[in-house]
């Protein structure tokens, strides 16, 4: 949507200002270049072929390269694991990434791997607005995860305080 508009907006100008236009011109493709690798990103979405290939913290880290605030992956002593259980992790990190970069107003994120007891763990932080959970309902977003680590035995937790940021905790349990 937001591409045609800029399409339409190109058209109007282009007789009036080149140069504008050309600047337009290379916006759009650097526009429709992005869509795309979302589109393929998407396609591919049952599992990231970097998830495949590295595992985790590499498919994390380059994830996080693509958020607008600033982000640390930490990962000490992560493996390899099932797919559906790198799968699931890797998704619901991606869901609380997009519900920080459109919500919290961060100006940081931390995302926490680990491995202890049989269970693989992970943890989104940031220092952005928060909400008050008494009075907020969660998303459906929240939901699908909630929904996709449950199918695989595990769980997730959200907490969140008004002015403090909001911190997203699951667990799936994985063969050591």
């Amino acid at each position: 949507m937001a591409l045609a508009v800029k399409v339409k907006l190109a058209q109007t100008v282009a007789t009036r200002d080149p140069q504008k236009t050309e600047a337009m011109l290379s916006e759009m493709q650097s526009d429709a270049q992005s869509a795309l690798e979302n589109l393929r990103d998407l396609a591919r979405g049952i599992y990231p072929p970097l998830l495949a290939d590295q595992g985790l913290p590499a498919a994390l880290r380059a994830q996080a390269r693509k958020v607008p605030v600033p982000v640390t992956v930490e990962a000490a002593s992560i493996g390899r694991y099932p797919q559906e259980a790198e799968a699931a992790v890797y998704f619901c990190c991606l869901e609380a990434l997009q519900n920080v970069a459109k919500y919290a107003d961060a100006s940081s994120v931390s995302v926490n791997l680990d491995i202890e007891d049989g269970q693989l763990n992970f943890e989104i932080s940031d220092d952005g607005r928060g909400f008050d959970s008494a009075t907020t309902p969660l998303g459906s977003g929240i939901q699908n995860m909630a929904d996709r680590l449950a199918a695989l035995g595990g769980s997730i937790e959200v907490q969140s305080i008004p002015g403090r940021g909001t911190s997203v905790r699951g667990h799936i349990p994985v063969s050591p």
